[in-house]
């Protein structure tokens, strides 16, 4: 499963599931636009809408950690193998984790018990998201080969080369 913070349009989340896709089935659910710095919210005042965009591409009105959510316990048959959360605009590191929706995805997904990580190019402007999309793939590779311990998630960033 491949999720964000940055919105279903995103080039960094298309990216990402372009390449996975070259390994798995990937089966997209994020937010339908951005919801940047969100952190680990959820919604719980009003309906959460979720919206088929194509086969295995799906459209939510929620946060990141609503994605994932409703993907584990709603819209899938059985939990994903990984949870990727990414490509997203900007590095995650330091206090940022605390904010960055990207990185509630992932720790959301394991949280329920499903390998994840989060993975993000730091620039400012002029993204490259190709080198990270590759990266992306050996790493869930690895990932899912080499299972990480239960709770443990992984925080990716990358440079914007």
């Amino acid at each position: 499963m491949v999720t964000n913070d940055d919105g279903i349009d995103s080039e960094g989340l298309i990216a990402l599931a372009d390449r996975l896709r070259e390994i798995a089935r990937v089966i997209v659910v994020a937010p339908d636009e951005e919801k940047s710095a969100i952190s680990h919210s959820l919604t719980l005042r009003k309906p959460i809408r979720v919206r088929k965009i194509k086969e295995d591409v799906y459209a939510v009105s929620g946060t990141p950690t609503d994605c994932v959510n409703l993907s584990i316990n709603l819209l899938f048959d059985r939990k994903p193998d990984l949870v990727v959360s990414g490509i997203n605009r900007g590095g995650n590191m330091g206090e940022d984790i605390f904010y960055s929706g990207t990185v509630a995805a992932a720790r959301e997904a394991t949280l329920l018990k499903v390998p994840a990580f989060a993975i993000s190019v730091e620039a400012k402007s002029n993204f490259i998201f190709e080198p990270a999309a590759k990266f992306a793939k050996w790493f869930a590779q690895y990932v899912l080969n080499t299972p990480p311990p239960e709770g443990v998630y992984f925080n990716v960033n990358l440079p914007n080369v």
